[in-house]
C-alpha cells in the first residue's frame, strides 16, 4: 500500500518564500517514485491547505492533520518538513504532529527548539567543548547602550535575531555609529539580539545526513561572500562562491566534518543539519546549525551531496525509508 506523505512548506516567517522552493525540489524529485503518494500542504499563520497539481485547495483537518477532499478524509503516514524558521525549525511543527502522532523527517521537538535559539545552542556547545565566537544577548525591552556592548564585544560586529535564518535582519557592523540601527533592524525579525565579535577567517558549511542506516557527514563547502558577509543576496541571488569540496587541508576536512558529526549526535538530531563554522589559524568556531537546512536547486546541502555522489532522489528517499 502506498504511504502518503504531506511535504509541508511555507511558514510564518521571512523565510516563508524560500521554503516555497526548498518544498517544490522535495515534490519534483520525489514525484516520479511509485510507492508513496506525495500531497503538497502550505503552511500559513492564518491557513493549512493541500494544493493538487491544478492549484485547487483543500483544508486540512488541524486536530488530526487529515486531508479534507470532499467527503473524503486523507490521512498523512509522514511529514517531509521543509519549513525553514518558524514553525518548521523551532519545535512548534514537531510538537503539534508528536501530539497527534505523525512522524516527520526534521529533528524532534525538544532538540529544535534547543537548536534555533542560536544563544542557548551556542551555550551547549560550548559545554560540549568547542569553540564560538565570544557575544552577549539583548532583548527588545532591555535597557542597553553602546558603551555597555563595547565594553564587552570588540568591533567589528555581527548582530543577528537570535532565532531566525536564511539571513534576514541581520547586519555586519564595523562603526559603533550604526549599531543602535542594526539592532533596530534585527529586532523587526526577533524580540532578541545575538551580538558577536566577528572572527575573521573562511566559512566552512557541514551537512549531517543519515544515510543508509549510518550517520554520515558530507564534503564540507567554503562560501567566500562578495559582500562583507553571507547575506541574503549572497545565499540566494549568486553573490557568492560556493566552493565544494571546500578547498582545505584533509586535516582540516576530517577535523570540520568530526565535529559536526559529534554535534549531530550530542544534541540528539534527526534527518537533515547543516552546521556553519568559521576557520582561523586551523582552529574551528562554531556558529550555528540549521535543522531544516534549504534544499534548493542553490542550497548547499544539495550541492554537499552530489559531491558525495548521492542524489537529490537517494537523499530524500533516507529520511522517508527510515520510517518504514
Amino acid at each position: 500500500m502506498k504511504k502518503n506523505i504531506a511535504i509541508i512548506m511555507g511558514g510564518y516567517s521571512s523565510e516563508y518564500k524560500i521554503s516555497l522552493k526548498s518544498g517544490e525540489v522535495v515534490y519534483k524529485t520525489l514525484s516520479k517514485e511509485e510507492d508513496i503518494n506525495l500531497y503538497k500542504v502550505i503552511i500559513k499563520q492564518d491557513n493549512w491547505y493541500h494544493e493538487d497539481k491544478e492549484f485547487n485547495k483543500y483544508e486540512i483537518k488541524k486536530d488530526t492533520f487529515q486531508i479534507i477532499k470532499g467527503d473524503q478524509l486523507i490521512d498523512i503516514d509522514l511529514v517531509f518538513n521543509t519549513i525553514h524558521g518558524i514553525p518548521g525549525e523551532n519545535g512548534e511543527i514537531q510538537s503539534y504532529l508528536e501530539e497527534i502522532g505523525i512522524n516527520q523527517t526534521s529533528s524532534e521537538s525538544y532538540e529544535s527548539k534547543i537548536t534555533f535559539d542560536k544563544n542557548i545552542c551556542k551555550n551547549k556547545i560550548e559545554r560540549i567543548g568547542y569553540k564560538t565566537p565570544k557575544s552577549l544577548i539583548i532583548n527588545k525591552n532591555d535597557q542597553y547602550d553602546v558603551k555597555k556592548i563595547l565594553s564587552k564585544l570588540k568591533l567589528p560586529l555581527f548582530i543577528k535575531p537570535n532565532a531566525g535564518g536564511s539571513s534576514f535582519g541581520i547586519s555586519r557592523v564595523d562603526k559603533k555609529e550604526n549599531i543602535i540601527n542594526a539592532i533596530n533592524f534585527c529586532f523587526k525579525e526577533d524580540d532578541n539580539a545575538l551580538i558577536e565579535e566577528e572572527i575573521n577567517g573562511r566559512e566552512i558549511s557541514v551537512s549531517v545526513i543519515k544515510f543508509k542506516n549510518k550517520i554520515i557527514s558530507l564534503p564540507p563547502t567554503e562560501i567566500i561572500s562578495h559582500n562583507s558577509f553571507f547575506d541574503y543576496n549572497a545565499k540566494y541571488n549568486g553573490e557568492s562562491d560556493e566552493i565544494t569540496p571546500a578547498n582545505i587541508t584533509k586535516e582540516e576536512e576530517e577535523e570540520v566534518r568530526k565535529i559536526s558529526l559529534d554535534i549531530y549526535k550530542k544534541l540528539n538530531l534527526k534527518g537533515f543539519s547543516r552546521c556553519d563554522f568559521i576557520l582561523r589559524d586551523k582552529l574551528f568556531y562554531f556558529l550555528e546549525i540549521n535543522t531544516n537546512p534549504g534544499l534548493t536547486e542553490e542550497s548547499i546541502l544539495p550541492q554537499q551531496a552530489k559531491a558525495a555522489d548521492i542524489s537529490l532522489v537517494d537523499l530524500f528517499r533516507s529520511v522517508i525509508d527510515k520510517h518504514e
